[in-house]
């Protein structure tokens, strides 16, 4: 439905062979417009006006190359605006959450949304540690929407950490979230909480930290990018492995497929429940 909207603004300007290889999807993120790099497209440019004209909202258009890095920076580029753009900066509403951020330094994954609503409600009166807090992806729908104890919001990168302390006052969640910047390896406490959050896809090495970090009856989040021929095995193994490390034992591990990361790489999250 997206492609055939975006073809019919540029069928008259573009020969078909470029109207076939069209983007199918893009994502919306305050007034920014992202659309993902495909091989073979060198109409850029027209793709970024045309979406311009169909999102009358918007204010800019970027072209995203990828992710890259521990931080999983992205690499973007400004292929139309409006206007000139001084600053990258806008406000993304979400689930009755606003998230500051700047789309051209900072992730955000659209497609992540029902992770993110998954624990609306479900965090009242519970210490929640959040590891790798980002700008507050899982931090801030949680204290919207429930009534922890206190969530203590872990993050290391400097800008992330800023936006995180801006979105945390933007949504007026201050009694509730403690911030603090710095590595989580370092900056987790144990034996405090009832949930923990590893949101990162990249955080096998910190299993050891994140459930040591529970409570007994306490419940681990894990987040891991995975081959789709080693899901559930590997992450499954990790976390026992860790477990038994840390001298814990498994209640009970829920595994959940949440979207395709990359050709044949799963986005999969591991609910895992201490004795």
């Amino acid at each position: 439905m997206k492609k055939k909207l975006l073809a019919q603004r540029l069928e008259n300007y573009i020969d078909k062979d470029e109207l076939a290889l069209l983007p199918r999807s893009w994502c919306i993120i305050g007034d920014a417009i992202i659309v993902r790099w495909k091989k073979g497209v060198t109409v850029w440019k027209l793709i970024g006006e045309a979406l311009l004209a169909i999102y009358p909202r918007t204010r800019y258009v970027l072209l995203d190359y990828g992710i890259y890095g521990s931080f999983r920076e992205p690499k973007r580029e400004l292929i139309a605006s409006r206007c000139t753009i001084t600053s990258f900066g806008t406000t993304h509403r979400e689930n009755g959450c606003l998230f500051k951020l700047d789309p051209m330094r900072i992730m955000f994954s659209a497609g992540n949304l029902h992770e993110r609503q998954r624990l609306n409600g479900t965090c009242d009166d519970e210490v929640v540690i959040d590891m790798f807090a980002g700008i507050g992806y899982f931090t801030v729908p949680i204290a919207v929407h429930s009534r922890p104890k206190k969530i203590l919001a872990i993050e290391l990168n400097t800008q992330s950490y800023q936006y995180l302390k801006q979105n945390i006052r933007l949504n007026k969640i201050e009694s509730r979230v403690i911030a603090l910047h710095g590595d989580c390896s370092k900056l987790t406490p144990t034996n405090v909480a009832d949930r923990v959050i590893m949101g990162y896809l990249s955080s096998e090495k910190y299993l050891r930290v994140g459930i040591t970090a529970l409570t007994s009856g306490g419940t681990l989040h894990y987040h891991e990018a995975v081959p789709e021929a080693l899901y559930p095995q590997r992450p499954i193994r990790r976390i026992k492995r860790a477990a038994l490390e840390s001298g814990c034992e498994i209640k009970s591990i829920e595994c959940r497929r949440v979207k395709k990361y990359s050709p044949g790489v799963l986005h999969s999250c591991f609910d895992v429940t201490i004795r």
